[in-house]
């Protein structure tokens, strides 16, 4: 199983996953364009207000000049800016929002895509609820930090420049020392951005973890409650939610220390520095009480947006966190096997033949060791043996879920590799002794979502291997509700209609996974005869759990350790009094036992 511990992100890291995230705004650059025009515009105006009150204090208050007309236009001008304001931040709020979601949504797509064309040996390796998390909650984390985080850094550059070209219409030399502000402030931000990271990555982790353990326990309830294990679970998840709850508090006393009380702090320094300026200027010369009030009120200005952004690093760097995980979720290169098509090659016959194959899961211990055979067109290969022997590889490899190096497998003559995936999808039918159900109902379980097939094509696949029997007798018969994995039927009836679902496709090429493992045996006679019709005419590989469901095959295998190490008959097996007939013998002698 992976570990979800990732190194620690560098400066250099969080730029490079920061400049990734950058390159989805590509297809958006005219909305963002309109959006910094409808931001410039707001920020405008909100500097614009002080400057007017400013004007109004030093020409009109002071003075206690009051012309009717001139108040009436300094008054009318301060609310239309301020109507104006709240207008066009209206527009400017939906733009840059409308703009992360369809981020988030492409992203989204993007993640969930990569998942789909991920190799077997990923999920083997992987927790799926941290798969899950990554998808979900990480690029929630992502969203966050555009719909707030950027506009509000866009906000703060676009505040300091409009703030300081003001302050200095005001006064150049104490604009000049304010200056000294700038500096402090990306010292605070690279304090925080330094330490905040291991925060976030561990929150991020335990986050993971947590889900991994939901998910597992939400998997497995039948089997928790059978076995009495809900106190285990419950002491495991509350550690992995404990370590959760310490990484929290952890960053949460952390960002009360650097953040708001930091800028609070230079703040109050620095309106303290103001005043005591224009109090000694005052000792030498008059000060004008509206360029005081001016300065003030600019500098309180400037400071919101910086505060709002120390507030926001934390978004920010939780994002930079998650999208890093996301990103080397997406740079995964564990994929599926690649096919080196040949164009215009079809299934014909089905003939397989084996050469020579061996693989391995891990690269080093052989779970296959030169396995040969050939299954004619039409003939039915039984693979039999122990839990561990490789009869689910051969499938595997077969299905081309996994990619092998050592030998050859040969379909009509032709490299497995070399077929299309979609040709080899479409005349390879698939049966798992636990057939899947998705979502839905009946119908677009064998049909698989497939519009363009008909449905009688669905009703004559159902008919074919006998499912219409039970489906006819629910109440919305082929619309019948399904829900998560089939729970509602029985173990029988969801394996029809995986039979129906492999026989709707017309396959040349049958895969049969132990098929009637998990069936009762009044079950298992229907179902080998659905069983034996699917077969005729069609080259089948099948694992046989019960031997005496495999008689009629023209070739056994009997598989020990990867190897093969009988093969031949029914007949040809027991006559040899080898592996197989000592199989034989004890299912035949519990069989009798239980009679």
């Amino acid at each position: 199983m992976n570990s979800e511990k990732q190194p620690k992100l560098t400066a250099n890291d969080q730029w490079v996953v920061l400049k990734r995230l950058l390159r989805y705004t590509t297809p958006h650059k005219g909305s963002i364009a309109i959006a910094l025009i409808l931001l410039t515009l707001t920020i405008t105006g909100t500097i614009i207000g002080p400057l007017i009150i400013q004007r109004f204090i030093d020409n009109n208050l002071i003075p206690m000049n009051f012309p009717k007309q001139e108040v009436m236009v300094i008054a009318a001008t301060y609310i239309g800016i301020q109507l104006f304001i709240v207008i066009v931040s209206y527009f400017q709020l939906i733009r840059f929002q409308d703009i992360a979601l369809k981020i988030i949504q492409q992203m989204r797509i993007d993640v969930f895509s990569k998942v789909q064309g991920l190799g077997m040996t990923y999920f083997d390796q992987t927790p799926v609820g941290s798969i899950v998390s990554r998808v979900t909650n990480d690029t929630e984390s992502i969203k966050d930090m555009f719909v707030s985080v950027i506009v509000t850094f866009l906000q703060a550059i676009f505040v300091l420049i409009g703030v300081y070209i003001a302050l200095f219409s005001l006064d150049v030399k104490l604009t000049f020392i304010s200056l000294l502000l700038l500096p402090l402030f990306l010292l605070i931000v690279s304090v925080y951005r330094h330490y905040s990271a291991d925060f976030y990555q561990d929150i991020r982790e335990r986050l993971s973890q947590l889900n991994a353990k939901i998910a597992e326990s939400l998997s497995g309830m039948g089997m928790i409650q059978a076995f009495r294990q809900e106190e285990r679970l419950e002491l495991e998840f509350d550690d992995i939610n404990e370590k959760h709850y310490r990484a929290g508090m952890r960053n949460i006393k952390f960002d009360g220390i650097l953040l708001s009380p930091a800028i609070e702090l230079l703040y109050t320094g620095a309106i303290i520095f103001t005043l005591g300026y224009f109090g000694f200027l005052s000792l030498e010369t008059s000060v004008e009480v509206g360029v005081l009030y001016a300065f003030t009120t600019l500098l309180g200005r400037l400071f919101q947006p910086v505060q709002q952004v120390m507030q926001r690093l934390s978004i920010f760097q939780q994002a930079l966190v998650s999208a890093s995980r996301v990103f080397k979720l997406m740079d995964d290169t564990n994929m599926e096997p690649e096919q080196k098509v040949v164009q215009n090659i079809k299934v014909g016959e089905g003939k397989i033949e084996f050469r020579n194959v061996s693989f391995s899961y891990d690269g080093q211990t052989d779970i296959l060791k030169n396995i040969s055979f050939t299954a004619n067109a039409g003939e039915t290969v039984a693979l039999v043996g122990h839990t561990g022997s490789g009869k689910s590889s051969i499938i595997n490899l077969l299905m081309r879920f996994y990619e092998f190096e050592r030998g050859e497998i040969l379909v009509d003559g032709v490299s497995l590799k070399e077929y299309p995936p979609d040709e080899l999808r479409e005349k390879m039918g698939l049966v798992l002794q636990d057939p899947f159900m998705f979502y839905g109902d009946i119908a677009s379980n064998i049909r698989l979502h497939n519009q363009e097939m008909p449905e009688e094509k669905v009703r004559g696949a159902a008919e074919f291997v006998s499912a219409n029997e039970f489906i006819e007798k629910l109440p919305d018969k082929y619309s019948q509700r399904v829900t998560e994995r089939g729970a509602t039927f029985s173990s029988g009836q969801r394996q029809l209609i995986a039979f129906a679902r492999t026989m709707a496709t017309n396959p040349k090429i049958l895969v049969l996974d132990e098929a009637t493992a998990n069936i009762d045996t009044e079950t298992e006679i229907a179902i080998q005869a659905s069983l034996e019709k699917m077969r005729k005419g069609r080259t089948t590989i099948a694992i046989a759990h019960r031997l005496s469901t495999i008689q009629d095959a023209e070739l056994i295998l009997v598989l020990h350790k990867g190897e093969i190490v009988e093969r031949g008959t029914h007949q040809e097996l027991l006559a040899q009094k080898g592996l197989y007939y000592m199989m034989y013998e004890l299912q035949n002698s519990s069989a009798e036992n239980a009679g």
